[in-house]
């Protein structure tokens, strides 16, 4: 990446001073991290050398080799330690290894990980789910992208309708389907950077700006989407915001055209107990949440509307038993089982929001004063726990404005600077999360060590 070139682009810092502050902050990572220079160079059989290829992205010269993570703290190889903003991009919004969840793992690990039959857990699960987010069905997955990716298909299977609409700039995990997006001519194709896919997707999936209710209602028209999928809040991009009155258009013209509602509260969990659909009183015919639904193990859970489980149901009929196109077998597992019960009986309970949503203001009311010190033509946006500095100086509207915010370069520069300061925000955009584990004195020092770096950065 051709740094000085890229960063010229961002708005209202000084192009030089964000070279300087990136060489300095790269030399400091580096001269005070061998174990983890050494780690990166011990990972010969590793792709990429990391476990996982996007693990790079990260702003950081060579990968960031984790020790340990309790709470909200981190700390590496080296044994810098780190306060945890990013919390694995949501997968840990509850804290690191909350005690609950440890102690249910612990107990299930003796008693079996793996059957492919119901434990005990099962039903209470159930009734937690349907207490908790209003839907009276659920089933259990390993990743949200599965759970999606199963929706989607009950959805198809429950209408009989061919297509999905998906929002250009959304993401929902590694569905293949919704890797679909509105180019700069103003035609659907797939994304750019989707890789190894020779299909046209936007055959059988439509896109349409998030927040317009008249290209929606366009879109829906013919009556052949099966399912509109959504995050209530745009949040893997530049956080863009419902405009008043939007989730309510979106439902009444899904209903109106036979169109099923599938919102998607991955990210969006940082809202509430019920996320942000029972905060703000939606009515989706289908719900998905994963990452951190089970205190970051690896589980996801969908479900669905008494109407539409009875249409999924009369699609089953008289089927031949064998492969649906829904499944892997460790979906259900008695391990996930019993994260899930502790998680939701608690880990994620009314007062640990409360207290996640309190930083969280704190933190967007100290990042906005820096911003206004600064004069820079920036603002910060706020989905409960969840913050964003995003480099637009209004509320974004849809996805194409969300790309616009975007200076990737100037971000990894930001990133990186915060990091060797020991403060650690997401990879991918200025997103900050508050956990139940999270301190008053941990939100002071990320203000603080936010306010040094933008200070290096503006004239």
């Amino acid at each position: 990446m051709n740094v000085a070139t890229s960063i010229a682009e961002g708005p209202g810092v000084s192009p030089a001073r964000t070279a300087a502050l990136r060489a300095e902050a790269e030399a400091l990572y580096l001269g005070t991290r061998p174990n983890t220079r050494a780690a990166a160079g011990a990972a010969a059989h590793l792709l990429d050398g990391v476990p996982m290829h996007w693990m790079v992205d990260w702003s950081t010269p060579v990968p960031l080799v984790i020790r340990e993570a309790q709470g909200a703290r981190l700390v590496d190889v080296d044994g810098h330690g780190y306060d945890d903003f990013c919390l694995g991009d949501t997968a840990s919004l509850f804290g690191h290894g909350p005690p609950p969840v440890a102690e249910a793992l612990a107990r299930q690990a003796r008693a079996g990980l793996a059957t492919m039959l119901p434990s005990p857990d099962a039903g209470i699960v159930g009734d937690l789910l349907a207490e908790r987010f209003g839907l009276p069905y659920w089933q259990v997955a390993t990743t949200a992208t599965d759970a999606n990716r199963f929706a989607l298909r009950a959805a198809r299977a429950a209408t009989g309708r061919p297509r999905i609409l998906v929002f250009d700039g959304a993401y929902h995990g590694a569905v293949d389907e919704t890797f679909v997006e509105i180019g700069p001519d103003g035609r659907v194709g797939n994304r750019p950077a989707l890789m190894g896919e020779p299909r046209d997707l936007s055959q059988l999936t439509r896109v349409v700006p998030f927040n317009d209710l008249d290209a929606l209602e366009a879109a829906l028209a013919d009556n052949t989407v099966a399912c509109v999928i959504t995050e209530p809040v745009m949040t893997n991009c530049a956080m863009v915001l419902p405009q008043p009155g939007f989730h309510e258009g979106l439902r009444e013209i899904t209903r109106r055209h036979g169109t099923l509602l599938l919102i998607d509260e991955t990210h969006t969990l940082s809202t509430g107990p019920g996320g942000y659909t029972r905060e703000h009183g939606l009515q989706p015919d289908m719900f998905v949440a994963g990452k951190a639904i089970a205190g970051g193990i690896p589980a996801a859970v969908w479900g669905m509307n008494e109407p539409t489980a009875e249409r999924f149901r009369a699609a089953r009929t008289n089927r031949p038993d064998g492969h649906s196109g829904m499944g892997t077998t460790l979906s259900g597992s008695p391990l996930q089982l019993a994260a899930l019960r502790a998680t939701l009986e608690q880990v994620a309970t009314g007062d640990a929001y409360a207290h996640m949503n309190r930083l969280a203001g704190r933190m967007a009311a100290g990042l906005s004063e820096i911003l206004a010190d600064a004069r820079l033509p920036w603002h910060v946006a706020r989905c409960g726990a969840r913050v964003e500095v995003v480099r637009a100086p209004a509320p974004l509207t849809d996805g194409r404005q969300a790309k616009g915010a975007h200076y990737p370069a100037l971000e990894a520069t930001i990133h990186l600077a915060l990091l060797v300061r020991g403060v650690l925000i997401s990879p991918f955009h200025d997103m900050m999360l508050a956990s139940p584990a999270t301190t008053e004195t941990q939100v002071e020092r990320l203000i603080e060590a936010t306010r040094q770096v933008i200070g290096r950065l503006v004239n």
